[in-house]
């Protein structure tokens, strides 16, 4: 039993380097999560880069705190993070025509069997992939100025 890799995608009308500009300013993320379990980023550098880490204060039920680690980064095209248990958050971005391609991927095939068992009992990888869609959605509407007073789901 794998979870392996849920993702989710939507071409938004930006350019890659405005797409990735946001995803690279860890401050923005408790703004475009649709999952609502980031609430702010605590510690970080401005802007994220390969290696860099950055604490988050987050709530799935139960408030909690994580320190995420870049463990992918391609200028304009790919970033992903991980924290202690080992899977990833990444975002792939390709130019399209109408703007860039956003793919959101929630990478735990690096996780054990144990671990993925209970995360699956926990509802994910379908509560994963709900909040991915919002997150996209967040996104596109944080990168076309319609994001107004956009804050973190309860």
């Amino acid at each position: 039993m794998t979870l392996s890799v849920v993702a989710v995608q939507r071409t938004i009308d930006a350019e890659p380097a405005g797409v990735f500009d946001l995803l690279a300013d860890p401050a923005k993320h408790a703004v475009i999560d649709g999952s609502g379990s980031v609430r702010e980023v605590t510690s970080s550098a401005p802007r994220l880069a390969l290696g860099a880490t950055f604490g988050a204060s987050m709530r799935i039920g139960l408030p909690y705190r994580v320190t995420n680690t870049v463990v992918e980064f391609e200028e304009d095209r790919q970033i992903a993070w991980r924290h202690f248990t080992g899977h990833r958050w990444r975002y792939v971005l390709t130019p399209v025509d109408g703007g860039t391609l956003v793919r959101e991927e929630w990478d735990a095939s690096r996780l054990s069997w144990p671990v993925q068992l209970v995360l699956k009992l926990m509802g994910f990888p379908e509560r994963n992939r709900r909040g991915m869609e919002e997150t996209l959605r967040r996104l596109e509407a944080a990168l076309d100025g319609r994001a107004g007073p956009i804050r973190p789901t309860a």
